[in-house]
């Protein structure tokens, strides 16, 4: 093909008439399953969302009838806040009185509570007893007749041996013979004690306890509290019981010698305190906790003490003395508490003869 063909112009492009095609029959449109177009319904205004807040998905606007009607929306959940706070207020105000009057309550209820732990708190803890009331009963009879033996048959058979008679003995003399008698009466007991218990051995924790440190020092001031009370009950005993006759040794008898009084004074602090409360405390007191509870145990054991003192006259006095002593051994668990209180009544009541 040569140049000349490229550079021809292109052949004209004659015009074509669109005829339109008739529109289809209604038999036709029916057959085709063609349906006519429905008309479109009129447009209505309804209200599809109205928020007092703006959300995410809000269109946002800016004109004057959103921002007031978003003012006074929050005006009003800014009250109903503040109403609901005030609620709030004054249901925590109702609280806060129940609470303090339920404090109060509870306060005076733990007081209570402390009160009666400190001043009954050994009846939670008792002595474990290895022994029957057969041993308890052997060692208490023992105990009484050797008492009454060692002083009425003894030693006024080995002063009489010795050449001494009591009723001509001086003062001196006579101090001396009651310091004998009480130290031979002391060691008699605990010999009974150690023969009755010796099977028993090793003793389970908390017989016989001795103890320096503890606040055993407290338990006896507050017994010592009690002294007027006890000296009030000798007076009521003593007019409720007449006085028997019999030689009544005065003290200005006793004044004439220093080492009477001094010897007097050791037997009456140091020798009755120990071996009484040996007995009756480290001894008796615990043993009847197998059988009865704690505070019949301390009366029991007051009865019994006083009792073997053999002098109606001092029942009442020593029956009390003796449940506070009991008590003071029970809470302190301690025998020296207890006879600490028990040479400090006897040297109390012996200063007060001295007047």
């Amino acid at each position: 093909m040569s140049s000349a063909s490229f550079l021809s112009p292109p052949a004209p492009r004659l015009p074509c008439p669109r005829a339109r095609l008739p529109p289809p029959s209604a038999a036709a449109r029916a057959s085709l399953g063609f349906e006519p177009r429905r008309a479109a319904p009129a447009k209505e205004w309804r209200l599809r969302h109205v928020s007092c807040f703006r959300n995410d998905s809000d269109v946002p606007t800016t004109s004057d009838d959103d921002s007031c009607f978003k003012y006074v929306a929050q005006s009003e959940s800014s009250g109903a806040a503040e109403a609901k706070e005030e609620e709030v207020g004054s249901s925590n105000g109702d609280q806060e009185q129940s609470f303090k009057d339920e404090g109060w309550f509870l306060q005076l209820q733990k007081i209570k509570e402390n009160l009666q732990g400190k001043i009954l708190r050994f009846q939670t803890e008792c002595w474990t007893v290895p022994w029957t009331g057969q041993t308890i009963a052997q060692v208490m009879i023992l105990w009484i007749a050797t008492f009454w033996f060692v002083g009425s048959w003894i030693v006024p058979f080995l002063a009489h041996a010795a050449g001494f008679s009591k009723e001509t003995l001086t003062h001196r003399g006579q101090a001396l013979y009651s310091l004998l008698t009480d130290i031979t009466e002391g060691l008699a007991g605990i010999a009974i004690l150690h023969q009755c218990l010796g099977r028993f051995r090793p003793l389970p924790p908390g017989w016989f306890e001795f103890n320096l440190k503890g606040r055993w020092l407290l338990d006896v001031a507050l017994g010592c509290l009690s002294f007027p009370l006890v000296n009030m009950l000798s007076h009521i005993n003593i007019s409720l019981v007449p006085m028997s006759p019999g030689p009544v040794v005065g003290v200005s008898s006793v004044e004439q010698s220093i080492v009477a009084l001094a010897l007097y004074a050791v037997v009456v602090t140091v020798c009755a305190p120990i071996w009484e409360e040996i007995v009756f405390r480290g001894f008796l007191l615990p043993s009847l906790t197998r059988y009865m509870p704690l505070p019949w145990s301390i009366v029991a054991s007051a009865a019994a003490f006083a009792l073997a003192h053999f002098n109606a006259q001092r029942v009442m006095p020593l029956i009390f003395l003796g449940v506070v002593m009991g008590g003071v051994f029970a809470r302190s668990r301690n025998l020296l508490a207890s006879m600490v209180l028990h040479s400090l009544w006897n040297g109390f009541v012996f200063l007060d003869l001295m007047k």
